[in-house]
């Protein structure tokens, strides 16, 4: 059976440059680049072609989803705080139509109540979150799947 090449973006979104810096107690001693490295790295396994892209700016969010539309076979996402509060991300998801995971570092079932809802969960075929940097990979893992199993190109 002949593997199928999709091409995966990823995109990081606000603070999530600051990993191994910020608050290492809930978000770790990863670096950005660390994540980076292992899903290039899972991606070569996986016979996959990622994209990875972080931005601090919701817009820059918003724009770099409309413009997986007919690029990218799926999306992995760290929406960060964005997660909580936009709307304007999940409709670019929503509007792109392509395959997404969520996925975060903490468990944000386990934090503060805000963290709670997501915006994003409703537009996503799947949500991973508590595993640290191994959210990523165990993220891009289930995407690739999916995309087998559902035969997207």
């Amino acid at each position: 059976m002949k593997e199928i090449q999709s091409q995966i973006l990823v995109l990081h979104g606000p603070n999530l440059n600051m990993l191994g810096k910020r608050e290492p107690n809930i978000y770790g001693l990863k670096t950005l680049d660390d994540i980076n490295a292992s899903l290039n790295s899972e991606a070569e396994r996986l016979s996959v072609t990622v994209s990875i892209e972080q931005s601090n700016h919701e817009g820059i969010l918003v724009d770099l989803i409309q413009g997986a539309f007919d690029v990218f076979n799926g999306l992995l996402i760290n929406p960060g705080a964005y997660t909580h509060t936009s709307v304007a991300i999940r409709d670019a998801i929503a509007a792109v139509a392509i395959p997404t995971v969520e996925v975060h570092l903490s468990n944000i079932h386990q934090r503060e109540p805000f963290r709670h809802h997501s915006y994003i969960a409703p537009v996503a075929i799947g949500q991973i979150s508590g595993f640290g940097a191994e959210s990523y990979r165990l993220g891009l893992q289930a995407l690739v799947n999916h995309l087998r199993s559902h035969a997207y190109p």
